[in-house]
This record gives C-alpha cells, sequence and structure tokens, in this order.
C-alpha cells in the first residue's frame, strides 16, 4: 500500500472510530473492530475508492460476522442501525451508505424510512443536558424532547450537573466538553459516574480530540451543529446499549 493511502486511513480513524463505538455502544468493541479493520485494508494493498468509507465497509463487515443473530420485535434491525449511523452520524448519502452495508439503493432507502418511522417510538428515558451556552442548551432541549425523552435537569456547570445527576438519576446525559467557567463536562460525567451509571452522549466541535484511541473515550459523540435525526439516532442508540458483541 501506497503512503498516500496510508495517510488517508489515518486521517479517516477518528471517523471510523466514531461509526464503530455507536454501532457497538462501547469505546473497546468499536475500537478493536476500526483496529482489525485497518489491519485487513493494509495487508490487502487496496488503494481503491475512498478511504473513509473502505474503513466504514471493513468496520461493518467485521461487525455484521460477530452481531448475535436476532433482535426484538419493533426494534431497529442492524442493517437499520448501520444505514442511520452512516447517513446521520457520518453524514454520507444514501447511495455510499447503501454499497458500504452491501444493500441496493432502492432496498437502503426503504430501511431507512422505516428506520426513521420507528424512531418516534423508541424507549423514552430521562435526560441530563450538560451545556453552558443558555441559547444552544435550549434548542438540546427541544430536540431531546421532540424525541420523545423528557428532560430532568439542564447544568451549566460540572457542580450543578454532579447535583441533578444525584436527585435525578437520569438514564442519559448529554454533555458538552467545554463548559467556560464551569468546568469540564468529561469531568462532570467522571464524577457523576462514581455514584450512577447513564449512558453519555458528548457533543463537541471537535469531535477528532475525544476520537484518539489512546485512552479510555466515549462511546457516543456529535458533532456541532448537528441535525434533529442525529440526535434521535444517538439517543436511541445510547439508550438501547447498541448491538453489543458477543
Amino acid at each position: 500500500m501506497n503512503s498516500v493511502r496510508r495517510e488517508e486511513l489515518i486521517r479517516a480513524l477518528p471517523y471510523a472510530r466514531r461509526y464503530a463505538r455507536a454501532l457497538t455502544g462501547s469505546q473497546p468493541a468499536g475500537d478493536i473492530l476500526v483496529a482489525e479493520g485497518v489491519k485487513q485494508l493494509l495487508a490487502t494493498g487496496d488503494d481503491e475508492g475512498d478511504a473513509r468509507q473502505a474503513l466504514y465497509a471493513s468496520v461493518t463487515r467485521r461487525f455484521d460476522a460477530n452481531a448475535p443473530g436476532g433482535f426484538a420485535a419493533g426494534a431497529l434491525s442492524p442493517k437499520q442501525r448501520q444505514l442511520l449511523l452512516l447517513t446521520s452520524l457520518e453524514e454520507l448519502g444514501t447511495e455510499h451508505a447503501a454499497a458500504i452495508v452491501s444493500l441496493d439503493h432502492e432496498q437502503a432507502a426503504r430501511l431507512l424510512t422505516e428506520a426513521r418511522e420507528r424512531l418516534r417510538a423508541a424507549a423514552a428515558t430521562d435526560v441530563l443536558i450538560i451545556e453552558d451556552e443558555p441559547i444552544i442548551a435550549m434548542d438540546i432541549e427541544e430536540l431531546v424532547q421532540n424525541c420523545g425523552h423528557r428532560v430532568v435537569g439542564v447544568a451549566s456547570s460540572e457542580r450543578e450537573a454532579v447535583q441533578i445527576a444525584k436527585t435525578t438519576r437520569p438514564g442519559l446525559i448529554l454533555a458538552d466538553i467545554n463548559l467556560g467557567v464551569g468546568g469540564d463536562g468529561t469531568n462532570a460525567v467522571a464524577r457523576i459516574m462514581q455514584n450512577h451509571y447513564a449512558p453519555v452522549i458528548f457533543v463537541t466541535a471537535y469531535p477528532e480530540r475525544l476520537l484518539t484511541g489512546d485512552s479510555l473515550e466515549p462511546a457516543y459523540v456529535i458533532t456541532k451543529p448537528f441535525e434533529p435525526m442525529t440526535l434521535a439516532i444517538a439517543t436511541y442508540q445510547a439508550v438501547t446499549g447498541g448491538v453489543h458483541l458477543d
């Protein structure tokens, strides 16, 4: 494999990690899929096509090979989850997403339509929002409510977030990273997790900083600014735990 292709794969790593972690519901499991995918692409010397999409496809194939066979009635199928994540979280067109998951365009479009309709019926949960910008916090609160969830508190600082979590015990936490004078969102989450576990979605304008694979990092990351459907998919994945590998 030439050096240009290698560099393209390196640049694609943060995005592949975001996709794989959201798909599996786990940082370790997602990062393993990405590492194995990179190893395969390097070994085969595949220099054709977009490197980022090639890595998405490798991750998807490996996930399919290890995922459990069935899924609960009314739940999104693995293909629907993959398509939603690729089109909304990773912002790919339906045609490219279809190719990655080995479906034709018509099949993919049909599955996406059904999946988006089912998201409205997804299990609701109590959500704590950690965001120091009032206007952004209000927008996120509205989006969360439109996804069918209940907002139990909006915190602008570490201290406030810990206190609200202690009294409300949320089922999901949606946290910004930089809280300005109020501290750090990752620190707030770490303090909350000492006494109460809940899945966490981090919201940041710089997702690549959280997706290096070098340390303990979040499974769910969405990029500011984001579309309502992106948040709906991320919350569904976080609340349902993704589709875990055995």
